[in-house]
């Protein structure tokens, strides 16, 4: 049973920073890309980031370009996501997730498993 579960959150000023955790299990970590999303109260979830299965390719929304960084460390089954420069719009829940399959790019609507989310909110 695959199980991510993320860490990280909390309340920031605008300009601070905050960094990310998801921790997967149940799987082969290594095989398959990994993904940031939120979601605002009131809005449709978002991509923010991905990643590849080594973390030599990266992705990112246009949003967050510049300000976040994602990264993951195989050897802990683990993905990150560095969020500098943080805005009051970028207050949101944020969500990890797996694809299905091990290819790159993610297949956009092959993100198959999902943590339960850890809140950042961001004051001005």
């Amino acid at each position: 049973q695959v199980q991510l579960v993320e860490s990280g959150g909390g309340l920031v000023q605008a300009g601070g920073s905050l960094r990310l955790s998801c921790a997967a299990s149940g799987r082969t970590f290594t095989s398959y890309a990994m993904g940031w999303f939120r979601q605002a109260p009131g809005k449709e979830r978002e991509y923010v980031s991905c990643v590849n299965w080594s973390g030599g390719r990266t992705a990112y929304a246009d949003s967050v370009k510049g300000r976040f960084t994602i990264s993951r460390d195989n050897a802990k089954n683990t993905v990150y996501l560095q969020m500098n420069s943080l805005r009051p719009e970028d207050t949101a829940v944020y969500y990890c997730a797996m694809q299905y399959e091990g290819t790159w790019p993610p297949i956009p609507t092959r993100w198959g498993y999902w943590g339960q989310g850890t809140q950042v909110t961001v004051s001005s």
